[in-house]
């Protein structure tokens, strides 16, 4: 197991290199940076003339190295963080960008891991009632539900709740994870309570989405396997229908979803990104709009490395589980 690991860590460093050179160039591909949008702000509310503010747009670009050639920027972005673990200095929230990935990254993927524990628990567990309940009324209401889930836009989601809790329940405390009384105080159970008032709208539209995928998938995988030979065989030798469902067909059922674990953290931080810009909350979503709206190049190219990173990190895993869970893949995958 230690070698198959050490593969699959091996062969993720030159992707994440070719991610990271692609990355550097789509965010430098449109014209314009952060001096052009020092510039605009001079003019548009400091009042300057066009000349003054591009001399200093100009002052700028030369002092932070964006007058260089990109191939340049990247060699000394990257250096940095191989050499000494410095990932720029955020132009936008001046402050290095190590700083900013460490306020919204831990409470981004603490979002998203409890979105996803919700979400699979759920979905695979209504997923098993359904395909145990073909056709009757339960199985259409949950493969109801599924399709909502899966048709219906997140940031659509996020605008009803949105309206529903300042409109109709004139609900003012909306972009922010806690209460001012509660900000900088010791956790208490009373703070908890106040996090969950602040995030469940959040949770409740990213467990939605993520529940009707594991449902669906769930479903139609157990039903498949319910039609199998051996399932047949174990029915024949007296088992009980719930030790057949539990103990052969589940097992073999959770394969497909056990190698979705290796998308569905970058997609559960990227579908944040939809319902954080709506709710306005302090996460890697609008840290990524924000930046990338104004040309801080560090700060997005940075984030999109972390979604690239937990990408890998997430395939791994599903390698790891699936290696556990299947001897076939520890055989054949050098384990």
């Amino acid at each position: 197991m230690l070698r198959f690991l050490l593969v699959r860590i091996a062969s993720a460093i030159p992707v994440l290199f070719i991610l990271s050179v692609v990355t550097f160039a789509i965010i430098q591909a449109p014209p314009g940076d952060y001096a052009d949008y020092i510039r605009s702000q001079l003019i548009n509310q400091g009042g300057a003339s066009y000349a003054q503010a591009e001399a200093q747009a100009q002052a700028y670009r030369v002092e932070h190295g964006l007058d260089k050639p990109m191939v340049v920027q990247y060699v000394n972005w990257i250096g940095g963080i191989v050499t000494r673990g410095d990932f720029g200095y955020s132009m936008f929230y001046n402050k290095p960008v190590a700083d900013v990935v460490g306020e919204r990254l831990p409470r981004t993927l603490l979002l998203a891991l409890v979105c996803h524990i919700f979400a699979s628990v759920l979905g695979i567990g209504f997923g098993i009632w359904a395909a145990t309940r073909q056709y009757s009324w339960i199985d259409s209401l949950l493969s109801g539900i599924s399709f909502l889930g899966m048709t219906v836009p997140r940031f659509l989601m996020a605008l009803i709740i949105v309206y529903l809790l300042v409109f109709q329940f004139n609900v003012s405390e909306i972009g922010s994870f806690f209460s001012p009384q509660y900000g900088g105080a010791p956790w208490s159970w009373a703070k908890f309570v106040d996090l969950v008032r602040h995030v469940w709208p959040v949770v409740a539209i990213a467990t939605f989405g993520g529940l009707a995928y594991n449902m669906r998938v769930m479903r139609g995988n157990l039903l498949d396997t319910l039609n199998a030979q051996y399932v047949e065989t174990a029915k024949a030798k007296g088992l009980t229908g719930g030790a057949v469902v539990m103990r052969h067909a589940v097992p073999n059922a959770l394969h497909p979803l056990v190698m979705y674990q290796g998308v569905v953290l970058p997609y559960m931080l990227t579908g944040e990104i939809e319902t954080a810009i709506i709710f306005a909350l302090p996460t890697v979503g609008p840290a990524i709009v924000g930046s990338m709206a104004v040309g801080d190049v560090y700060v997005t190219a940075t984030f999109m490395m972390v979604l690239s990173a937990t990408l890998i990190v997430g395939n791994i895993i599903a390698d790891m589980l699936l290696a556990l869970l299947d001897p076939r893949v520890r055989q054949f995958g050098g384990a």
